[in-house]
């Protein structure tokens, strides 16, 4: 109770559903993680959305480190993510094949250990304390801020092909709605860096859900001659679900694809060989 005294109790309410939508959302990808234990293969899918979501999560775990007692939210929500992704990262690495591998660890030493550690050690030692904390928001609000252009492909993919199959209303909905709790739990507690980014993700939210209503009943196109279309979510608590579409491999086998078609994070069927 001393912890949400601390709070806004609106702030504290919403602090707390935020966490719990996090949460699952943090969670959907288990299942293809699962997947890829059991069958030992990575199976041509991107590690590079898990990578995002630990180096973002990592950095709004260093911002509400500078006052822990109005960010209990942020830190729950953002430890539980470092850890679950990086779960996610070390069966990748387990069961990728050689190159994948090899990019992965490259990206992980880039991205989540050098760019993590020049951010810690320039904000600690090249700036004052009442500068710290705000150029670690502008940070972490122009990582999430940087990603806007992949759900906005999405968005541009579903007018240009009239087929909401790459954007689940359920997948809108959910982001849409986790999107909302963090921005009134930032706008409650006062907390600008943690509220900016989350208005464009209501907004993308917003447009996602009206894209589908609008072209829910359309026939799917066919493609094809694209080369096969799925989208893989970036887990990002605190802004917009980046969305990346990615190339699926020629050859799928059709029966394994119906089965996961519905799934959040969406896998290659075929492993490299």
């Amino acid at each position: 109770m001393a912890i949400l005294g601390s709070h806004n109790p609106w702030a504290a309410a919403f602090g707390i559903l935020g966490n719990i939508i996090s949460l699952m959302v943090y969670l959907a990808p288990a299942h293809t993680f699962y997947r890829i234990y059991k069958k030992k293969c990575t199976e041509g899918f991107q590690s590079l959305p898990y990578l995002v979501a630990l180096f973002s999560s990592s950095l709004w775990l260093y911002y509400a480190s500078f006052n822990i007692k109005h960010s209990v939210f942020l830190i729950t929500i953002n430890s539980l993510g470092c850890v679950i992704e990086i779960v996610y990262i070390v069966i990748f690495i387990k069961y990728a094949h050689k190159d994948a591998k090899n990019l992965t660890i490259k990206l992980v030493a880039a991205m989540n250990l050098g760019s993590l550690a020049l951010i810690l050690l320039v904000t600690h030692f090249a700036l004052n304390a009442s500068l710290q904390v705000k150029v670690i928001g502008w940070i972490c609000d122009i990582v999430s801020l940087s990603v806007f252009a992949a759900p906005l492909s999405i968005m541009a993919q579903v007018v240009r092909t009239k087929s909401v199959q790459f954007m689940p209303f359920s997948l809108s909905f959910s982001l849409t709605l986790n999107a909302i709790m963090w921005l009134a739990y930032g706008l409650f507690n006062k907390d600008n860096c943690v509220a900016l980014p989350n208005v464009g993700g209501v907004a993308l939210g917003l447009l996602q859900m009206v894209l589908y209503a609008i072209y829910r009943n359309c026939g799917a196109r066919e493609l094809a001659t694209e080369g096969g279309m799925r989208t893989i979510v970036v887990v990002n608590p605190l802004g917009p679900a980046e969305v990346f579409p990615i190339a699926e491999n020629d050859e799928v086998n059709d029966e394994v694809a119906e089965d996961h078609a519905q799934e959040k994070t969406v896998e290659a069927i075929d492993c490299p060989l």
